[in-house]
């Protein structure tokens, strides 16, 4: 944290900034959440998040990091941090554009052009345009660089472009993205790592067909995406050809410090530590029993630790440099302490648990948090978390990789696997 009295990161005016963002939210977010959310179908909750996400780029707080020029706020990464963590406090209609403003567009704006930054930066920051991320794929989806969905060449000049074919899948908010990034193959001949690329499009491409995929909870999120023949044009490439795979891990490391806390992913600690003062075990509160205490402290610590190593890759970036490979630390931490804290709330509640209401969703009820894995799965799985834990902090071996250093298009010997 900068000490310049001048610098907006300085204490006093950071203490400051966070005032004036309570008192903002105060005023303006009880109309788009919680009973404002209740019995709305997803069409008009959708439309509600537009109006949230516009509402917010008028008054500076969309894209806070962004240049002005781009329609961001020109902020710092604390500030954004401080009126993330008070803007979850409140049940609003923010999940439509997580994916969107956390992962594609900043990527966007290290790599796009000027003139894309400035078309399509203000639309996304305003909510009006959504991207979506397509990466995984049947039979690559913890292993990014297995994919199979390939780009050939197309034309030359300036009217140079590439075919994609192929299927991409757990794609969240496809049905309603107007854009989207895409890592495909374009050199089979070479290393599996080496021979992607990273491309923006236009979902609206003739060739692009999206299906739902039904999920546990009902929720609408994640879908299929088909691509047959799409065109896209070479100046719509984000980095170098064959340079692919870097930007998706920068992408993917962007997305894991995304998250600020169980905030927004599932109930709060405190309000596990509301209901578990609320019920009675053995005629004395469950908050005086030995385990409920246990998870709520283990809970506590784990939060204060996983906020450090927040803030410390924060300041990290503010002075130029990447973002390391502690994010993986706090996702798995994360996603492992949601499912174990609402797993002990519902049996707190017993069988009341298992009535699921109509507008329960994961950011703020025990049963759906529990029930959905995903943030343990999507931006890397816990075992692949644990891996880069192993190898790129701790310094252990890299597991065998019989298909290291081998062209994609080139079998593994039988018995090498």
């Amino acid at each position: 944290m900068n000490e310049h009295p001048d610098h907006p990161d300085h204490p006093e005016r950071l203490a400051a900034y966070r005032a004036r963002a309570v008192a903002w939210l105060r005023e303006h977010a009880p109309r788009f959440s919680g009973a404002a959310r209740r019995g709305l179908g997803f069409e008009q909750d959708l439309a509600l998040g537009r109006a949230w996400q516009a509402l917010k780029f008028a008054h500076g707080y969309a894209g806070i990091t962004l240049p002005t020029a781009y329609g961001g706020a020109g902020g710092t990464e604390l500030q954004k941090l401080a009126f993330t963590e008070e803007e979850m406090r409140y049940d609003l209609p923010t999940v439509y554009f997580s994916v969107s403003l956390s992962n594609p567009v900043p990527i966007l704006m290290k790599y796009a052009p000027e003139s894309v930054r400035r078309e399509l930066g203000p639309p996304a920051l305003r909510g009006d345009e959504i991207w979506c991320q397509m990466f995984s794929e049947p039979g690559a989806g913890s292993d990014l660089a297995a994919l199979r969905t390939r780009a050939e060449r197309d034309g030359s000049g300036e009217d140079a472009g590439w075919r994609i074919n192929g299927q991409k899948l757990w794609t969240s908010w496809a049905q309603i993205a107007r854009w989207a990034v895409i890592v495909v193959r374009t050199d089979p001949t070479v290393a599996k790592h080496a021979g992607l690329s990273y491309f923006f499009l236009d979902m609206r491409t003739p060739g692009i067909t999206v299906r739902s995929i039904r999920r546990l909870g009902g929720e609408q999120d994640l879908h299929e995406v088909f691509l047959d023949n799409v065109l896209v044009p070479d100046s719509q490439r984000l980095g170098a050809v064959g340079a692919g795979f870097k930007v998706a891990i920068e992408t993917l490391m962007i997305e894991r410090y995304a998250v600020v806390d169980e905030s927004g992913y599932a109930p709060p600690l405190e309000a596990f530590a509301s209901l578990a003062a609320g019920q009675r075990i053995a005629g004395r509160s469950a908050l005086d029993n030995g385990e409920f205490r246990s998870v709520l402290a283990q809970g506590i610590v784990e939060r204060l630790g996983m906020r450090n190593i927040h803030r410390r890759a924060l300041d990290a970036m503010a002075a130029g440099r990447e973002p390391g490979p502690e994010g993986s630390l706090r996702k798995l931490l994360l996603g492992r302490a949601r499912q174990r804290v609402a797993a002990l709330a519902m049996d707190l509640q017993g069988p009341s648990a298992l009535q699921l209401h109509a507008d329960a969703r994961a950011a703020t009820d025990f049963t759906p948090a529990w029930m959905d894995p995903s943030l343990r799965i999507a931006g890397g799985t816990d075992e692949v978390l644990i891996n880069t834990l192993a190898e790129r902090v701790l310094g252990l071996p890299q597991d065998h990789r019989p298909d290291k250093g081998r062209p994609f298009n080139e079998p593994v010997p039988a018995g090498r696997a």
